[in-house]
C-alpha cells in the first residue's frame, strides 16, 4: 500500500553474550512487542512498520542476557490495541509483566481485569509544540486522570516518555502524582547529550530524582547520542542520576530499538556490558537491576 509508514530496521539478530551477567532476579524493564501482524494488526495512523518482535523473541533474549524477567511496554505501532501485550503476559506470566497505552475506549475498571494477568501501569506521551511527532503517539495527562484513582488503588506505575523540553513545567505535576504511584519517566528523559548534564529540565530531573519524586529508566543512550557504539557523552547523564538516586533507577534495553538505523543499531549485549562499565557498584547494580523493578513491577 502506498501509505504504509515506512519499515524500520530489526534488532541486531544474535547479540554478544554480556561480560558480566546481571545478579539473580535481574529485570530488563523496557522492551517492546510487535506482531505477528496477522494476529495483532498494527494500528492505521502509526509512524512506522516495524519487523516482528513476538513475546518469544523477548523470552529469548532475556534468557540470552540472563535477566529472570522482563517489562513489555505498549509499542505505538499498535496504537491503544493492548491484545498483543496481554497475550505475552498470558503466556509468559512468571516471566512478563506489562505496561499499556490505552486510550479512553476501556473503562477504568478493565485496569483491573488487566491487573490480575500482569499489567502493571500506563504510559502517556508529553510532548512540547516543537517536539510534537507527525503521527498517532500516545495519550497526555487528561487521559491519565481518568485512570488516576485506579492505578493508585492497584498499586500501579505512571510511565511518560518526556519531552525533555517540558520537564521544569512538570515539575510540579510529578511531585503530586508520586504522592499517588510512582511516577518513572523514560531513557534518561531523551535529552540530547549534546546540551550536558547543567541543563535546566535535567537538573529539574536530577532534584526529582534526589527527592525520590520520580524513577528513572536508565535505557536507550543511543537516543541521547550519536557516538555509536559506546555513547560516552550520555554517561555523563548516567553518572548524575546514578549519584543522586541509586534508589530511584532502574534498567531496560528498548529492545527491539524502534526506529534506529541498521547502521548503528545497538547490541543488547554490548548495552549490558556499557550498564556495568558505567555503574561498576555491586550494590547499586543490584538496587538498578533487582531491588527497584522488583518493588514496583514483581507484585
Amino acid at each position: 500500500m502506498s501509505d504504509e509508514p515506512p519499515r524500520i530496521a530489526g534488532p541486531v539478530a544474535h547479540p554478544r553474550k554480556p561480560r558480566i551477567l546481571p545478579p539473580p532476579g535481574a529485570w530488563d524493564t523496557h522492551a517492546h512487542i510487535f506482531g505477528p501482524p496477522d494476529k495483532f494488526p498494527y494500528t492505521a495512523g502509526r509512524g512506522y512498520t516495524p519487523p516482528d518482535a513476538p513475546a518469544e523473541n523477548f523470552i529469548a533474549l532475556l534468557d540470552h542476557l540472563g535477566f529472570a524477567r522482563g517489562v513489555a511496554v505498549q509499542g505505538n505501532a499498535h496504537g491503544y490495541d493492548n491484545r498483543v501485550l496481554l497475550d505475552a503476559l498470558a503466556r509468559y506470566p512468571q516471566r512478563l509483566r506489562g505496561v499499556a497505552i490505552t486510550d479512553t475506549r476501556i473503562k477504568p475498571e478493565t485496569l483491573r481485569d488487566w491487573h490480575t494477568i500482569g499489567m502493571r501501569g500506563l504510559r502517556f506521551h508529553l510532548f512540547s509544540d516543537a517536539g510534537k511527532p507527525g503521527y498517532v503517539r500516545g495519550v497526555g495527562l487528561d487521559v491519565f486522570e481518568v485512570f488516576r484513582k485506579v492505578m493508585a488503588e492497584l498499586g500501579w506505575v505512571m510511565q511518560i516518555f518526556c519531552d525533555w523540553r517540558l520537564m521544569q513545567d512538570l515539575a510540579p505535576v510529578v511531585r503530586a502524582i508520586a504522592r499517588d504511584m510512582p511516577v518513572i519517566v523514560d531513557h534518561m528523559l531523551h535529552i540530547p547529550a549534546a546540551r550536558g548534564i547543567g541543563d535546566a529540565n535535567f537538573q529539574v530531573l536530577l532534584k526529582l530524582v534526589g527527592e525520590g519524586h520520580a524513577h528513572v529508566k536508565l535505557s536507550a543512550p543511543y537516543r541521547m547520542s550519536a557516538r555509536f557504539p559506546d555513547y560516552p557523552d550520555a554517561k555523563p547523564f548516567h553518572d548524575a542520576l546514578v549519584s543522586a538516586n541509586p534508589e530511584r533507577l532502574m534498567w531496560g534495553t528498548d529492545w527491539p530499538h524502534p526506529s534506529i538505523a541498521a547502521q548503528v543499531m545497538p547490541d543488547d549485549g554490548h548495552l549490558l556490558d556499557l550498564l556495568m562499565d558505567w555503574t561498576p557498584d555491586a550494590g547499586a547494580r543490584r538496587r538498578i537491576l533487582v531491588d527497584t523493578p522488583q518493588r514496583l513491577f514483581g507484585g
